[in-house]
């Protein structure tokens, strides 16, 4: 069983990311109750993807299950960042993360179109 360090940086969010536990799932759920830590968060969701477009190989079918699973579990003060951090680039790791993401919703969740 691995341990996640109580307090986070850039680092242990990218190792978290790229390992998804379940001890690793519920640190970064607890991250994302603390609105404190989102810059945190969102430093390290960068560093994750920066690392998997600098990889040799592009795991897709990985990238895409992160990307649905912190989109599900993000609050909604954070899914227009987190959209944003999916169109960052034209790289192939970060366009199977944004289709995960696109793919869990949480942008619609948060902000549902308007009833007109």
């Amino acid at each position: 069983m691995s341990t996640v360090a109580p307090i986070g940086n850039r680092e242990n969010v990218a190792d978290a990311l790229a390992s998804m536990t379940q001890d690793n799932e519920n640190w970064l759920k607890l991250m994302m109750e603390n609105p404190s830590s989102d810059d945190v968060l969102l430093d390290g969701l960068h560093l994750y993807l920066d690392r998997a477009a600098a990889g040799r190989f592009v795991n897709t079918l990985k990238l895409q299950k992160t990307g649905e699973w912190i989109g599900g579990m993000a609050p909604a003060r954070i899914q227009i960042r987190l959209s944003e951090a999916a169109k960052s680039s034209q790289h192939p790791a970060f366009t199977a993360f944004r289709e995960g993401y696109n793919k869990s919703g949480g942008l619609r969740r948060a902000y549902p179109a308007a009833k007109i």
